[in-house]
């Protein structure tokens, strides 16, 4: 028979021995860290290791896992960073003991370790086919050795062991690999999958398919050191992870099911995954299991494997209960921390949270239901910000930050609905077949008939911060803009013949468009969406994502593009009032344009519309009211899907862009007209009158009113420095809320005109008279005498500014324009 030689770098061959090597140094109590609430006979402390001159030092390791040196491999290596050295915490009769160090050749590659496992599986081919050749051999030729009448008994099996004798009983054969060697392969696999950042789509390959192998052998330590390699691929980015890899899609799925079958036998527990099994009784048809993690991680002592549901249920993140047909010999569970083995082609995810799969596979039984149940795990935290005041949100709400947390952050995200799935390895994604939901919000229950890979695909909808009932300053201050807005329209119309048209007209455009928005902002900024519960369907239907879609809701995208129209229109008129004005007040000599109230009335009302046409078409879409409104309240979007500014939204391009120009017009009008007009003699208007400082204050404040001026606090909010911004905010609140109340003030009851008009109605009331004697001049303190010289005598202080620089008197003849 010819020889097989099998040989292997002598550097992967370092089983340490204390004895002649090595020794442990004496060990001394780690410093409190991420361990502090494990209990301490649940750890092993801190301990060093020398070996000849290098001493390897190790932070305390918590029972059942894995520790790591604090050397690491020089730079220069292969595996530079990489821990040199590991060992296992146990438990050995109730307390917690070191075990041997194992070391790792920096110059190790998984691609070797590879090499070397396909050679000890060729190894079993050929003893395999030694075992049939010597057979033969032996049997055909009973005088070959002094075993052989024995070996070739009838019925006597020949084992790889007793082969292996004979082979090496023959000369020039070399010493097949054992257990040692496989431990060896599964420890410096282990060590170098240690370093999670470090972990490339080609390395978790390699590493899943040495650690499927080594689970397929019966070296309890290899098999330790192969499911510790397992849990550690689960700490690698999700990114690594990709399903369109057809070659690691694979190798996973075959890791997954070589799990499946040793989780009959085997048990384990390392941070990401637990691999348990039953063996139940021959009248009992149950088998329970349950999990709940401790800080992230999974602990033995947190794992409950029973043949009968257990009375702590309720308090466990994962539980399966299957019940099958009696006489079934044994049943294995798997759980597994996170779904990074199942990368699904159909299921997007835009969350980072956790799903956790179980597993569950009974032996030489019918199954007759399996019930699964998860318990969405919730991180509760602080909110980051929150609204002063409501009218604020209009403008500025959306650029608070509402990016979601990593973990399941209920404050951020909600449970929407979910779907029982179970890993269909044909087409290497979710399936719903079989398996039917009974759950709600705080218990996902599920149903199946079968058994393998379960898990629950959840939807989320972001946890939008509705809208509240309006708050005090913004209801007041609307409310009183409202009844100002009205007055002034009525106003302005009635006494019409008092001013130029144009002059009236565009007060009146602007105080229309201003009234519409305060109405429809009062009534409809609110989302009726805040008013639905969103329970869970109860259709098991398989998710396309993780992320819901709002419901559509047409009343309030209707009320953003109302909102959007009127708020622009009413700035699109502020520019034309301060073109108007220019007009007037600068350029008195020449004539005004002929069509102008025409051309101000298309402008006015065409621009606001074309815009809000051109943002809709390009953003609206359907089943997606987001791309252009907000969920919060009805008005223009802002914020990406991952919860930042972007200038893609319409908030941006469609309105502050918009506003900003028309501000900045407005502004240089408004200076113009202070300077040249207010606050200076000018030699071109009609009225010699000398102004006062008060008259000179109110005639400028009323421009800046009626050009939106204030608006520019608006965007001083947008300063990211919270005691400024709190300023700024309350400021805009109180100036914008109340923009129609100012209006009306400023150009109706100054208005020398209304106070006649108000004078002439109130004249049939008479009031006693109540002299006061003053620097020995008589003043009445009732305004409303009969006689007629003394009518309109106590409101003449009250006439501040010229008629010239007034908007709503400005021309006392009543030319059309």
């Amino acid at each position: 028979m010819a020889g097989y030689v099998f040989s292997f770098p002598a550097h992967t061959m370092q089983p340490a021995s204390k004895a002649t090597q090595a020794e442990d140094l004496p060990s001394h109590v780690g410093t409190e860290d991420s361990f502090a609430t494990v209990l301490p006979t649940n750890f092993c402390a801190d301990s060093t290791y020398k070996v000849k001159e290098e001493i390897f030092t190790f932070t305390r390791i918590v029972v059942d896992r894995y520790g790591y040196s604090a050397e690491k491999c020089e730079n220069f290596t292969a595996n530079a960073g990489t821990p040199k050295a590991s060992r296992k915490c146990s438990k050995i009769k109730g307390k917690p003991e070191l075990g041997d160090v194992k070391f790792v050749n920096c110059s190790m590659t998984l691609n070797t370790l590879m090499d070397q496992l396909a050679a000890m599986k060729l190894a079993e081919i050929v003893t395999g086919l030694a075992i049939m050749t010597v057979t033969s051999l032996l049997c055909g030729n009973p005088y070959a050795l002094e075993t052989t009448a024995d070996i070739c008994k009838p019925g006597k099996e020949i084992h790889r062991e007793t082969t292996s004798r004979i082979l090496c009983s023959v000369p020039g054969q070399h010493r097949l690999l054992s257990h040692v060697d496989l431990e060896t392969i599964a420890s410096n696999t282990q060590i170098l999958t240690s370093v999670p950042e470090k972990l490339t789509t080609e390395n978790i390959s390699r590493a899943a398919n040495i650690a499927e192998q080594i689970l397929k052998n019966d070296s309890k330590n290899a098999i330790e050191a192969a499911v510790a390699t397992v849990s550690q691929l689960l700490d690698a980015r999700v990114s690594e992870f990709n399903s369109a890899n057809e070659t690691l899609t694979n190798i996973t799925a075959g890791l997954t099911k070589t799990l499946e079958y040793f989780s009959l036998n085997g048990f384990a527990v390392q941070p990401n995954i637990a691999v348990q099994n039953i063996s139940l009784n021959p009248d009992s048809t149950i088998a329970f299991f349950s999990a709940q993690t401790a800080s992230g991680s999974l602990q033995s002592e947190n794992i409950n494997v029973a043949e009968n549901d257990s009375n702590n249920a309720n308090n466990i993140e994962v539980q399966i209960l299957i019940n099958v047909t009696k006489n079934s010999k044994r049943i294995g569970f798997v759980l597994y921390q996170n779904d990074k083995f199942f990368q699904s082609k159909n299921y997007k995810t835009h969350f980072n949270h956790t799903k956790q799969v179980i597993s569950g596979n009974v032996a030489n039984a019918t199954v007759n239901d399996v019930k699964i149940v998860f318990k969405p795990k919730k991180e509760q935290s602080l909110p980051n910000t929150v609204s002063l005041v409501y009218l604020c949100k209009v403008f500025v709400a959306s650029f608070s930050s509402c990016i979601p947390d990593p973990q399941y952050n209920a404050l951020e995200i909600l449970l929407h609905d979910y779907a029982c799935v179970f890993w269909d390895y044909g087409a290497n994604d979710w399936n719903t077949t079989g398996c039917t939901k009974e759950g709600n919000k705080q218990e996902l229950s599920c149903r199946c008939n079968h058994t393998t890979n379960f898990a629950v695909l959840m939807s989320f909808k972001i946890n939008y911060k509705y809208a509240k009932p309006l708050e005090i300053v913004s209801n007041i201050g609307s409310g009183v803009s409202i009844a100002g807005l009205v007055i002034t329209i009525l106003f302005q119309i009635l006494t019409r013949q008092t001013r130029k048209f144009s002059v009236t007209w565009v007060l009146v455009s602007l105080c229309t468009s201003m009234l519409i928005f305060n109405i429809i902002f009062i009534f409809g900024i609110g989302n009726t969406n805040a008013k639905n519960s969103g329970d869970v369907s109860p259709e098991n239907i398989a998710l396309a994502s993780d992320l819901a879609d709002v419901p559509e809701n047409a009343s309030c995208t209707a009320v953003a593009v109302l909102l959007h129209y009127f708020l622009l229109a009413t700035f699109m008129w502020t520019a034309l009032n301060s073109a108007h004005l220019y007009l007037l007040l600068l350029k008195t000599l020449r004539p005004i344009p002929e069509h102008f109230t025409l051309i101000m009335s298309i402008i006015g009302w065409g621009v606001p519309a074309v815009v809000v046409a051109i943002t809709l078409g390009a953003t609206y879409r359907k089943g997606k009211p987001l791309n252009y409104r907000q969920e919060e309240f009805c008005w223009l979007a802002v914020l990406d899907d991952e919860g930042k500014v972007s200038t893609k939204k319409p908030m941006i391009w469609a309105f502050l862009l918009v506003v900003a120009v028309i501000l900045l017009f407005n502004i240089i009008i408004f200076v113009k007209i202070t300077v040249l007009v207010m606050w200076k003699e000018n030699t071109n208007l009609t009225s010699n009158k000398k102004k006062s400082f008060t008259t000179k204050i109110l005639g400028t404040l009323s421009v800046a009113v009626v050009l939106g001026i204030t608006w520019v606090l608006g965007y001083m909010m947008l300063i990211n420095q919270e005691a400024t911004n709190v300023v700024f905010s309350i400021l805009f609140c109180i100036f914008n809320a109340t923009q129609g109340l100012q209006i009306c003030i400023l150009y109706t009851f100054k208005s020398p005109v209304f106070k006649k008009k108000v004078t002439e109605m109130l004249s049939f009331v008479s009031l006693p008279d109540i002299p006061v004697y003053l620097h020995s001049k008589t003043y009445y303190l009732s305004k409303f005498r009969l006689k007629k010289t003394n009518t309109f005598e106590t409101f003449r202080p009250s006439e501040i500014f010229s008629e010239e620089t007034s908007f709503s008197s400005n021309d006392q003849t009543p030319t059309k324009n």
